[in-house]
Parts: C-alpha cells; sequence; structure tokens
C-alpha cells in the first residue's frame, strides 16, 4: 500500500494535481481502476500537506448494476457517496442503437459527471486513468487517427471551471490488478454490451503481442510522452520512473 501511495503522491505532485481546499469528487464507475484510486487518494488525504475534501461520485448508466459495495466501501473509508441514476444505456443501444456507442456514452457520462460536481460544490474529478491506459490512448491516435495525442495528467474544463486530474498515471494496470484482488475491492462486473469489443481492447492486444518482442515498449513510449513532450506531460516537479511493479 505504502508503495503504491507513493507513487499517486510522486504523481500528484509532479503535475501539481492537488491544492489546498480542493473539492475533489472521484469518479467512481465499480471498475478495479476507479475503486483502487478512491482506495489510494482516501489514505493520501490523510498525512498530504495540502488538506482537501473527497467524495466519490457514481453515475448509474442504466444497465441494472448493484453498487451497495462501492457504498459500503465509501463508508469504511469514511467518504461521502453519491449515486446518481441516469438513462444513458438505454438511450444509447435501445433508443438511438448507436452502432459506434462508445464516443457518445463517454460524453454523456462526462456530462452527468460535470454536472453532479457542479451541484456538489466540487472543483476538481480525479479519475482512474493508469499508465497502461495513457500508452494505449497515445497509440490510438497515431494508429487510428493520425494524431501525435493523449489526454492529459491535468485538463482544466473552461466551461465549467472543473479540473481533471489523473493521479494514478504512474501505476501499471497489472499493479492495479494484483492491489484490487488482494485488498477484495468490490469490483463490478462491466455489463456494457461492446465490452472487450472496442478499439482499445485492439490497442491492448497488440501491445502485448509487440511486448514479447520488445518488452520495454510501454516504458519507451510512455518516456517518449514525457520527453517530447505532449502538450502537459512534462513533469512540472520532481520526476522519477516508476520502478518494476508487481
Amino acid at each position: 500500500m505504502q508503495k503504491l501511495i507513493g507513487l499517486v503522491r510522486r504523481c500528484v505532485e509532479d503535475y501539481r494535481m492537488i491544492k489546498s481546499g480542493d473539492r475533489i469528487g472521484v469518479g467512481v464507475s465499480g471498475g478495479k481502476d476507479s475503486l483502487a484510486l478512491l482506495v489510494f487518494l482516501a489514505e493520501l488525504k490523510k498525512y498530504f500537506p495540502a488538506p482537501f475534501y473527497l467524495e466519490a461520485i457514481t453515475i448509474d448508466m442504466g444497465l441494472g448494476m448493484d453498487f451497495s459495495g462501492i457504498q459500503k466501501l465509501c463508508q469504511e473509508l469514511d467518504v461521502p457517496f453519491t449515486l446518481v441514476k441516469t438513462e444513458i444505456a438505454p438511450i444509447i443501444f435501445d433508443h438511438r442503437k448507436e452502432k459506434n456507442p462508445c464516443s457518445m456514452c463517454a460524453k454523456m457520462r462526462r456530462g452527468a459527471l460535470n454536472q453532479t460536481l457542479l451541484d456538489r460544490g466540487l472543483n476538481k474529478l480525479a479519475l482512474g486513468h493508469h499508465y497502461d491506459d495513457a500508452v494505449e490512448t497515445f497509440l490510438m491516435s497515431l494508429l487510428f487517427e493520425g494524431r501525435i495525442s493523449c489526454f492529459q495528467p491535468v485538463t482544466d474544463l473552461d466551461r465549467t471551471g472543473i479540473i481533471q486530474i489523473r493521479p494514478m498515471l504512474y501505476i501499471h494496470e497489472k499493479t492495479v490488478d494484483s492491489f484490487a484482488a488482494r485488498k477484495n475491492l468490490p469490483v463490478l462486473e462491466n455489463r456494457c454490451p461492446v465490452d472487450k469489443t472496442t478499439k482499445r481492447t485492439e490497442i491492448k492486444n497488440l501491445i502485448y503481442d509487440l511486448s514479447a518482442t520488445y518488452p520495454d515498449l510501454k516504458e519507451r513510449i510512455f518516456g517518449a510522452m514525457q520527453r517530447f513532450p505532449l502538450p502537459e506531460w512534462e513533469p512540472k516537479g520532481r520526476y522519477k520512473r516508476p520502478k518494476d511493479q508487481e
């Protein structure tokens, strides 16, 4: 736990993600990544030099999922929990019958999250993107869009005034998987009809295959993103490449 909290804190400090008095909402979908982030930030909050408020926000997509496990975890962590019910899934899959639903789903889900943050008086949204997500997004932009691009560690949403932060960028996916299993986090099964059939899954499989020949592929791509750097990817504080994780 302390090693992972150290990686989260290093990322937060490198990109100056948290300031004193911040009111942070964690977008908790029920997946392992967002649950791990919630646990990490709840622990970091205990001793981080800049005091901040933390709240878990879950958007119910209308897929019939049970979020009682997340509510129980929040009670154990002493973190307020807000559940927002929506009809996003029925609108996309039943009414509109979207053939490529991911983009619209992401926009509607993010819109619901942002509005909830504004309603709750929160100024920052913490998202559970990790090291592998960043590498995959970079390659997706390059191969499918012909752009050198990726999401930013810190994103200022001008229209809403909300700032998105991604404190887990120094933690590998396999490390998150292992942590979630050891801590028996209440991970929910993804009921999305297109789960594991997306372009991201294709890229994940491609990276897996290439890594057999080039074991340090992900590390080289991630390092290049910071050294190039992509917009807002150059660390503002100290930076030390994450050590091998288990």
